[in-house]
């Protein structure tokens, strides 16, 4: 009978196998988790950069109609007036500028589709000028069009 006693108390020690593979599946699915939150917090920099880059361009665009404020305040349309998916034409200041800013907002940003690149455009009511910036978020769902984001800043300028 001791001998009975002395191998049950034999095999009470240590791990089993199946102990050993529910410790993995809970160590694996925490691994997942984190790797879940790794993959947000990447795509939440990414959106913010984007973000902090259309302002960076919005900014972009109004200080060139500052450094050419006579042009931009004359009575009339203003030539730095523009449409989205407008293109600017070069030969002036102000049209050189807007060439130059769209370049600069289809480099710098997502496109918003295989067809549509990230745009911008300027609208004029009275002295006050709404600068709009289109992109689109990172998508991974393989997606060929993507749902654009917005940024709009207006600035006031005054003769």
């Amino acid at each position: 009978m001791k001998m009975h006693n002395r191998s049950l108390a034999y095999r009470a020690k240590g791990f089993t196998l199946i102990e050993a593979l529910v410790a993995l599946v809970v160590l694996s699915i925490g691994l997942l988790g984190v790797a879940a939150l790794q993959l947000t917090s990447l795509r939440s920099n990414h959106s913010s950069a984007m973000r902090s880059q259309a302002t960076y361009l919005a900014y972009d665009i109004i200080d060139r109609m500052r450094a050419n404020r006579d042009a931009a305040v004359a009575s009339g349309t203003s030539p730095y007036a523009i449409a989205l998916g407008a293109n600017g034409t070069a030969g002036t200041v102000a049209g050189d500028d807007l060439v130059a800013w769209k370049q600069n907002i289809a480099r710098t940003l997502p496109a918003i589709s295989a067809t549509e690149t990230a745009d911008g455009s300027v609208v004029r009511t009275g002295n006050i000028f709404t600068v709009t910036i289109r992109w689109a978020d990172w998508d991974d769902s393989g997606a060929t069009a993507r749902t654009p984001i917005q940024f709009t800043m207006d600035t006031q300028l005054v003769n």
